[in-house]
């Protein structure tokens, strides 16, 4: 399964979650501790979303992967941001690996991640699809479960539903929909960050103003927590809480 991470706090380069750290996303995707059966490697793509201001986030995403890019180390070095989310990509089998496959996805201010798998995807998720405009599913970024989760988070979110509240929502249904389904969801704005467990492992370290959500911890830091399966996360660069979805 994939690895994600996000962060809010002060600005810090790229690098400093993707490839500096000990655990980095970029060693976690060769070297995961936690994958719960889920493959061995992420080798099926990578991307990285940042907000440069006010405006909508900046993506770099690839289907090779984080390792082979020869570019990353120089862009994520001299590229800085106050609000990251990244994550690289174990593909499932049968779905596609190419650029638009790889998180995170993205619709105006929102950038989006998900570690895991829909269960009996296409078929699963048809009845949730069928609410969706037409359009939305015409412009899919991949014919993937993640992709077309994105969709039903994007749709919820522009009716006016808090993030919190569409999050947890599209958890439930999902699982209703799609039982065995595993659900780690990532969501950001690049002002708050909403994180489900459902199947996967996930860590927060928060404190002097940033915190930092992971599938895994970046570095030996005692403060990181580990977040309980089945739990919803919301967190902003100075709260976090937590409570069962």
């Amino acid at each position: 399964m994939c690895r994600h991470v996000a962060y809010l706090g002060p600005s810090v380069p790229l690098s400093a979650v993707l490839l500096d750290p000990p655990h980095a996303l970029a060693h976690q995707a060769w070297a995961p501790r936690d994958m719960r059966g889920g493959g061995t490697i992420n080798a099926d793509g990578f991307g990285v979303g940042w907000y440069p201001g006010a405006g909508p986030p900046i993506r770099y995403r690839s289907a090779m992967p984080i390792w082979s890019d020869a570019a990353l180390p120089a862009l994520a070095a001299g590229t800085g941001a106050a609000a990251i989310l990244a994550a690289v990509r174990s593909a499932t089998v049968g779905m596609p690996v190419v650029e638009t496959a790889a998180a995170p996805f993205a619709d105006g201010r929102w950038l989006f991640s998900h570690n895991g798998v829909v269960r009996g995807f296409p078929g699963t998720l048809a009845r949730l699809a069928a609410e969706l405009p037409v359009e939305d599913l015409l412009t899919l970024d991949a014919p993937t479960d993640s992709a077309a989760l994105f969709a039903l988070l994007r749709h919820q979110l522009r009716a006016g539903k808090p993030a919190a509240e569409a999050v947890a929502s599209l958890v439930r249904a999902t699982r209703e929909a799609a039982p065995g389904s595993r659900l780690n969801l990532l969501l950001t704005d690049g002002e708050q960050i909403v994180a489900t467990t459902a199947g996967h492992a996930l860590s927060v370290r928060a404190g002097d103003g940033a915190v930092l959500v992971a599938s895994e911890p970046l570095d030996d830091d005692p403060s990181w927590r580990a977040v309980p399966d089945n739990h919803l996360l919301i967190a902003t660069r100075t709260d976090v809480t937590m409570g069962e979805t």
